[in-house]
């Protein structure tokens, strides 16, 4: 794992408030793009949007400028979903999203932030289940809007996308949750662990455990107060043998957590790890 570029990701997400979301993005590709040059992806990104800056006068209405990027964004540099191919990690690194056109809902409204933001949109992604939202703010109020269409989405559109995932859970009848709650703008870091998260599930269903290794240990450093992070990443090290640093992980997981659900499990894990250390 090349520390190298573990430091610069660590530098970017070391504190809240000048987290920057897109540069962070464009940064996650390193695991599995070690020669990436995350600063031409960004020029990249700059050059679409002094594009669109030359359509936009100061005259021009926040839902102007709405229209004018969606424009741009859908019709005429055509992004959008990848229909035959959704769960292909490609959809989850901004570079391949910029050259292909094809992306997920987190990945698609990272860069519509980023573009409205530079064309004094107040652009801001909302973690709702199951499918990333976009919410701006207009004088004529909010606007949720589905980053693979750029359609808005009425108050019953949503509600009747987060039913099943209402019932799933549980939340009804008297338990049930307020479509508000689910509406609320996320930080910088919730829409990045998110976002690690897809890739995650991604290579933890294909068992790739190297590229899985190369998500994990972002999760950690930005999520530092999990400790479910930090076992899974000691879980992934012992798929790859690499035994002291999964021992670390576990012990460390335990200690902290000593009552934890899967305490039991995690004990065999360690009791299994350490005989094999001594084979070594």
């Amino acid at each position: 794992m090349p520390t190298q570029q573990l430091d610069y990701f660590a530098s970017l997400v070391a504190e809240d408030e000048h987290l920057p979301l897109t540069e962070a993005a464009i940064a996650v590709a390193q695991h599995a793009y070690p020669d990436l040059d995350v600063q031409g992806v960004l020029d990249h990104i700059d050059q679409m949007a002094e594009k669109l800056k030359t359509r936009i006068t100061p005259e021009t209405s926040a839902i102007q400028r709405l229209q004018i990027l969606k424009h741009y964004f859908y019709t005429e540099l055509g992004f959008g979903p990848n229909p035959n191919d959704f769960y292909a990690p490609e959809n989850s690194y901004l570079h391949q999203i910029i050259d292909n056109r094809r992306g997920i809902p987190i990945s698609l409204a990272i860069l519509m932030m980023e573009l409205g933001n530079q064309i004094g949109l107040k652009i801001r992604g909302v973690s709702f289940p199951n499918h990333f939202m976009m919410r701006i703010s207009l004088q004529q109020g909010e606007i949720i809007m589905d980053p693979l269409t750029g359609a808005s989405l009425s108050k019953n559109e949503l509600q009747e996308m987060l039913d099943p995932y209402l019932d799933a859970k549980g939340y009804r009848g008297e338990l049930s949750l307020p479509l508000n709650i689910f509406l609320r703008a996320s930080s910088p870091r919730e829409i990045l662990s998110r976002f690690l998260r897809n890739l995650k599930m991604i290579y933890s269903e294909h068992e790739r455990w190297e590229r899985l290794l190369g998500v994990q240990e972002r999760l950690v450093i930005l999520l530092p107060d999990s400790l479910e992070e930090i076992r899974d990443r000691g879980l992934i090290f012992a798929q790859l043998e690499y035994l002291r640093p999964a021992l670390a992980d576990m012990q460390r997981y335990l200690r902290e957590s000593p009552e934890a659900e899967d305490a039991t499990e995690i004990r065999d894990h360690i009791a299994t790890l350490e005989g094999q250390t001594k084979l070594h």
